[in-house]
């Protein structure tokens, strides 16, 4: 691990800032208050990515898969800090390489804003969006739900 500053990705859960990651999600547009046991469970399930600047944790992305198939990225964020570096890029580049998610049918996203980001590692809009159906729970972080 460095401490000199330089800026490393590792799918390492052990060095993930579960407080860092809950901060940053809670305020996002996409899992506004989401509860920490939420996200704890949700990087327990998941493929894991961290952005680290020495031991500080500045950027994370997510991945549910079952390494076969199917891949869903999400959560990717990188500290406003620490925008405009190239880290966005390096964290994608860093999921799209990684060897568990090699030779997928579908990967899959959803962005409100970073379509030309996504787009340079193959994402495309959705070929037949009248095949995919959801769910939609927008305030489902402000529902009491019984034991998640």
């Amino acid at each position: 691990m460095s401490d000199d500053g330089t800026i490393e990705i590792s799918c390492d859960r052990d060095r993930l800032d579960i407080d860092a990651i809950h901060e940053f999600l809670t305020q996002s547009y996409w899992s506004p208050g989401v509860p920490k046991e939420v996200v704890c469970k949700a990087i327990a399930n998941s493929l894991c990515f961290g952005v680290f600047q020495g031991t500080r944790q500045i950027g994370f992305a997510r991945v549910t898969t079952d390494k076969a198939t199917f891949a869903y990225l999400a959560d990717v964020f990188v500290l406003e800090e620490f925008r405009g570096q190239g880290l966005g890029k390096r964290l994608i580049a860093s999921v799209m390489a990684h060897p568990e998610l090699q030779g997928l049918r579908r990967f899959m996203l959803a962005t409100r804003d970073a379509h030309q980001l996504y787009a340079r590692y193959g994402f495309t809009p959705i070929a037949a969006p009248s095949r995919l159906m959801e769910v939609l729970r927008p305030d489902v972080y402000r529902e009491e739900l019984p034991d998640r």
